[in-house]
């Protein structure tokens, strides 16, 4: 296999490690149904009571959804328990979820036009009673909730919400005393989110229409580089190359993997980076590294020498136990103070921290 492909792959492998997963836009239609309770506006003179709704809704963007809903209850007055009092509608309710990628719950914000019907019985001074009333009326709706996503196939969704219902004709509040022209409702309930059909797929890009080749699609001796770039065109298997087709060697920096001063103890972040790391080299059977240490300029050649050693040791190690075979690792291999990517001192001579902590790394060095 072409090394450049090889190393490349294990540089991009490093970056993946730490990139976020961006969030995809789920547009299914899907049905909503819940069970709650509904607080009822004292003046109603009716007791709290059980409520169910049942809809159907979709996300019409990454944020926003819109759902139609059903809704019905039936609760019994307080001062009379044998008349009914019944309410059935419709909404049509808009959502703004705050949707964080790996966040199993999601707040969201609810708003909601509707129309209720209501159902009511009342006593009159006659053989007939009691005397009925069915209304239907305008009816808003404000709230909050917490959602969670479709990653479970089922999301749950929590809910408390405050509807106005403009309910004007009511008989019984006027009877106790009550001159209303509507009623403020709380409604808390619980329910779930059944998405329909199965999860949405990335859009594949189709293939491009084929053309007539030229150097530019041509690679003669198969080292990655095309014929009109490669100034060498007889590069031969095995050699890492470079992007003008010729032999050049290979130092991986692992970049995140460095030490503390005088110490050669793998910190917690370069655990991390060195796990991708050996579960690429697993995958790359036929890329061989060395492993080598370097230090910093304080102290002496010969201390700076065995520290530099010990650096490469822990590297070495870790990526032996973690399934790398040593007979791909060339070291470990200590290079002290000789090596340094960035100045150990300032020009007027002064300390350099930045430098130094750049100069106590690792490296992979490609061998083939």
């Amino acid at each position: 296999m072409n090394k450049k492909i090889l190393t490349a792959a294990l540089l991009g492998g490093l970056a993946f490690a730490q990139a976020a997963s961006a969030q995809e836009f789920d547009d299914r239609w899907y049905l909503t149904g819940s069970a709650g309770f509904n607080f009822q506006d004292n003046d109603r003179g009716t007791n709290d009571a059980p409520f169910g709704t049942l809809g159907l809704g979709k996300f019409i963007s990454p944020n926003w959804s819109l759902d139609g809903e059903l809704n019905y209850q039936n609760p019994n007055f307080e001062s009379n328990q044998d008349l009914n009092w019944s309410q059935y509608g419709i909404s049509l309710d808009l959502r703004r979820h705050f949707i964080q990628d790996g966040r199993g719950w999601n707040p969201y914000l609810l708003f909601g036009l509707g129309y209720q019907k209501s159902e009511e019985e009342y006593v009159i001074n006659s053989i007939n009673s009691p005397a009925k009333r069915k209304d239907g009326n305008l009816a808003a709706k404000a709230g909050v909730g917490l959602q969670t996503t479709f990653d479970k196939r089922i999301a749950v969704r929590a809910e408390l919400a405050y509807r106005a219902d403009f309910d004007d004709q009511s008989v019984n509040p006027t009877l106790a005393g009550h001159d209303n022209n509507w009623f403020g409702d709380v409604l808390a309930s619980v329910g779930v989110v059944i998405p329909l059909g199965p999860a949405p797929m990335a859009a594949v890009a189709p293939p491009p229409a084929p053309v007539a080749p030229s150097c530019a699609d041509l690679d003669d001796d198969g080292d990655g580089v095309n014929n009109c770039d490669d100034k060498c065109p007889n590069s031969q298997p095995g050699q890492t190359i470079g992007p003008d087709g010729c032999p050049v060697p290979v130092s991986i920096d692992l970049k995140g993997v460095n030490f503390d001063f005088d110490k050669s103890t793998l910190r917690p972040d370069a655990v991390a980076i060195l796990g991708e790391a050996a579960e690429i080299l697993k995958r790359y059977p036929d890329l061989r590294v060395e492993v080598a240490g370097h230090t910093d300029s304080i102290g002496s050649d010969a201390y700076n020498q065995k520290l530099s050693e010990r650096r490469a040791t822990a590297v070495y190690d870790y990526l032996k136990n973690n399934g790398v075979d040593t007979s791909r690792m060339v070291g470990p291999i200590g290079y002290g103070k000789s090596r340094p990517i960035a100045p150990n001192t300032n020009p007027d001579g002064s300390d350099n921290p930045e430098g130094r902590a750049k100069n106590r790394r690792t490296e992979l060095n490609v061998q083939n």
